[in-house]
């Protein structure tokens, strides 16, 4: 079963409408709870669904609302804040950062082993072998490089 929160941000930017962003924890994947707050926060930013100046949820509220650790929302925040990517303001929350976020090498490679290390568990619980997931890639990459040319 997977816990969502959905946080509406919604907001007009520049007479656009952004989606709204929502955090999706597995608890079967594998990945720490607070891993997966610091890749949502982070891939909602990509994605546009977040942007500089939105505020994110209360430790508190976040906690309550996805059943999960006050401790471990304070991690993931904490993480974001020392990368720069949140700010937190006493009194006021914690917002999303003005800056950009640029991903490292390490970090790129972290994520990529961390989509691949789900995706074949999630394909090993569906009956797959690690061979029939390669051998479908294959195929794919096959069909992809045939449109390309």
């Amino acid at each position: 079963m997977t816990s969502t929160l959905s946080i509406q941000m919604a907001v007009a930017f520049n007479n656009h409408k952004r989606r709204a962003f929502e955090f999706r924890l597995d608890p079967h994947s594998g990945v720490p709870v607070y891993r997966q707050i610091i890749d949502q926060v982070i891939g909602g930013m990509a994605a546009g669904a977040l942007a500089g100046g939105d505020q994110l949820p209360t430790v508190r509220q976040l906690a309550v609302d996805l059943s999960i650790n006050p401790n471990t929302v304070i991690r993931a925040y904490r993480e974001l804040e020392i990368r720069g990517v949140l700010e937190t303001q006493q009194g006021t929350g914690t917002f999303v950062s003005h800056q950009k976020v640029q991903r490292d090498d390490v970090e790129r490679r972290r994520r990529l082993h961390q989509l691949v290390g789900e995706f074949v568990a999630r394909a090993g619980s569906a009956g797959f072998t690690v061979e029939e997931v390669l051998e479908q890639l294959q195929e794919v990459m096959g069909e992809t490089g045939k449109k390309r040319r």
